[in-house]
This record gives C-alpha cells, structure tokens and sequence, in this order.
C-alpha cells in the first residue's frame, strides 16, 4: 500500500507542478498527464489510471511539496470537470472531523454476527451496520430504503464518479427523499469533493426529491458519527452530527432510555 500511495503521490506531483504558478488558483489537467507523468518519471502505469485520482481525492492527503503551496486557510482539491479530465483547484479550507465532547446515544445492536465476521473492509462494514441497525432513519427521524449501493453514473459533462449508498425516504407528511451517504473508515475524510458530487448527482438523477446528504465514520472507540452535510460556497458544512454507540440490549438500562427521552 505504502509504495502504491507514494508511486501515485510521484505522479500527482509532476502532474500538477507541471501547470501550477503562484497566482494560478486552478489547474485543468487529463488522464494523458498522468502518462505522460509516468513516462517522465520513468515510473510503471497503474492498470487503472482512475485509481491515482481516486486515491488522492479520498483516500491519502496530496504529496508534501503540494502542499506546501496552499495559502493559509486554503487547500488543493481535484474536482472532475469531464470524461477523463480533472483540475486541482484551491478552496477553503474545509474539513469534517466528528466532535469529541459530543455525548455517544447507546443503540440496541442489531448486526448479524455473520455480516461482522465476513465484511471486507471498514467502509463495506459500516454500510451493513448503518443498513441493520436503520441507522439513516433514527438520524434523519423519516422511514428510509436502501436503494443502491456503490452507484457508477456521470454528471455533469460525462464526470464519473461513485456514490457508497443511495437511499430513499418518506417523512410523516408524505415528502419523499434522496439521500446519499458516504461511509468514512480509516484514514478516509470527509471533504468538499465528494459531497458536492453526491449533491449535484440527486439534483441531476431525482430532481422531484428533497436531497440530504449523509456522511457516517467510524471513531477510534468504535462510535458511529453520522453527519447531515451541504456545501456552501465550495465549503463543507455540517447540518447536523450525532454519535451512536451500538451495544448489547440489556446495556441500556431504564434511565438512559428516559433521559434519552427528555
């Protein structure tokens, strides 16, 4: 994993000091700069050049020298303009990271022992238990479906991209829903990038339905945080954070369920 991150981190790098100035606030760059990247750095291609951009829009932070030219209160992002083309732009600084002094609510645990003990990853692990324990529904307070997971589809002017989990809701008054959710584990951030796509694509794909974008991350105790998200102005902006902890029924005793109430 390290020498794949770093092989990406090299060609991201070449990409991108390839345009960059000091006034330049956007860099438009194609799946053919990576090659070309590649090929000067005498570095051996990924099979999946997507990959590389995948990688670094979610998964690991930009190479050092990158981004040891953000300006104070600002950051690089690589947002998709269109089949196979990119641009790094610099945006606000906006990062979710969930609270620490926020109070966990205990949930009775309602996850098959077989679904823990197969799960793959941490973000596949987490959709299953935000999926068995209706997680969506106690956050949002509305009746939720699991729609589709791991959606491919374009946006836009052909920019691909991948939504973890659509769902589909009905509040008490009969308005209906799209919500999309990023599961978050590891190392992965929750940043402007994805949530603005996932917002953009329901606009696009369910223009009838009210879109409330959801983010859920494991915490270093095992806590769920589930966050309502919205971007303004190129920033992240968080609606809404609850923590949930899942744990055994009989750990739940009376008085936390009539403090809960109050």
């Amino acid at each position: 994993m390290t020498r794949r991150q770093n092989r990406y981190s090299a060609l991201v790098e070449k990409v991108f000091f390839g345009g960059f100035s000091p006034k330049k606030k956007r860099i438009p760059f194609h799946r053919e700069d990576i090659e070309r990247a590649a090929e000067a750095l005498e570095i051996k291609l990924p099979k999946n050049l997507g990959d590389v951009i995948y990688s670094i829009r979610y998964r690991t932070s930009l190479p050092k020298r990158v981004l040891e030219t953000q300006p104070e209160g600002y950051e690089w992002i690589i947002e998709g303009v269109g089949r196979s083309a990119y641009a790094f732009k610099l945006v606000r600084l906006s990062r979710v990271v969930p609270r620490t002094d926020l109070k966990a609510i205990k949930i009775p645990d309602a996850t098959p022992e077989i679904i823990r003990s197969y799960a793959q990853t941490d973000e596949q692990a987490l959709l299953a238990i935000v999926r068995y324990n209706r997680l969506i529904d106690i956050f949002l307070g509305i009746a939720t479906y699991s729609l589709q997971s791991h959606w491919r589809t374009t946006i836009g002017a052909g920019v691909q991209i991948e939504i973890d989990e659509i769902y589909v809701g009905i509040d008490r008054h009969g308005c209906h829903f799209v919500i999309p959710v990023q599961a978050k584990g590891g190392n992965d951030q929750i940043g402007v990038v994805q949530t603005r796509q996932d917002l953009i694509c329901c606009s696009e794909k369910f223009p009838g339905l009210a879109t409330r974008a959801i983010s859920a991350q494991f915490m270093d105790d095992a806590t769920i945080a589930m966050f309502e998200l919205t971007v303004d102005e190129d920033e992240v902006k968080v609606v809404e954070e609850r923590h949930y902890r899942l744990v055994p029924a009989d750990e739940i005793d009376a008085k936390a369920v009539r403090r809960y109430r109050r």
